[in-house]
């Protein structure tokens, strides 16, 4: 199976150090990270594909990977068959199912097929070339995102054997995803306003807003939160407490 290519940033890199800078090939293995013989065998590529520095501005990723890596006939056909993504990206919003999962279905049908890590990459760039997704910009301490993951966890009791469902809360700070998780055995509002005083004190403050996703316990009551006792962050940035 052909190996992967490098990105267009270190291709840049290699050929702007060893055309620019005048290194050697070993020199500019080390400050790329890679072997002499990728050194060698990309400037080799270059110099066949007629490149010279600095690159044109028109060289997008694809046609840089296309001139260096011309496609011939013997490697069209040596190429194994790539997932149906849209087909992926359905599979994945179902519960329980994860990358890893439709990956090894798809190995097992394609034994000389992606691996792993290409696999997930191919399905980010196929993503990444979809419909266009507004793109959120977070403040500092301002949104913390709440709620129950899907999926429930089995806890054994070491000493009885008894084996219960565990519902796993989760609070993550919209700018930095700084991540709290705990697991209780309900979702009932006590438990839901436990986690939430665990999570506050776990960060050391409290942010402006926060937001929970249509869940039950969170949003068929009113609930004061004016005893909740949680000190202000220590940062730079303005947080408003809840009254």
């Amino acid at each position: 199976m052909p190996r992967e290519h490098l990105s267009m940033r270190k291709i840049k890199e290699i050929l702007r150090l060893k055309w620019e800078s005048k290194l050697g090939d070993r020199q500019v293995a080390t400050s790329c990270g890679v072997s002499r013989s990728t050194v060698s065998d990309y400037v080799r590529r270059a110099h066949a594909a007629g490149l010279s520095w600095p690159l044109a501005d028109e060289f997008d990723e694809d046609t840089l990977t296309g001139r260096l890596f011309p496609l011939t006939e013997s490697t069209v056909a040596s190429q194994p068959p790539l997932p149906d993504w849209s087909e992926v990206h359905r599979e994945l919003k179902s519960k329980g199912v994860t990358r890893w999962l439709l990956w090894s279905e798809y190995k097992d049908r394609t034994p000389d097929g992606l691996q792993y890590s290409q696999y997930c990459q191919r399905y980010r760039d196929w993503r990444a070339a979809q419909s266009v997704v507004m793109r959120q910009d977070h403040k500092a301490g301002e949104k913390l995102f709440v709620d129950y993951a899907g999926m429930t966890m089995e806890v054994i009791d070491r000493h009885t054997g008894e084996v219960r469902k565990a519902a796993i809360f989760v609070a993550t700070l919209g700018a930095s995803n700084y991540t709290y998780v705990e697991a209780t055995f309900r979702q009932a509002l006590p438990d839901w306003l436990g986690s939430h005083v665990r999570a506050l004190t776990f960060l050391g403050g409290c942010p402006a807003v926060v937001v929970p996703d249509n869940l039950k316990s969170g949003v068929t009551a009113r609930v004061s939160l004016s005893r909740i006792s949680i000190p202000v962050m220590s940062t730079s940035h303005a947080i408003i407490i809840w009254p």
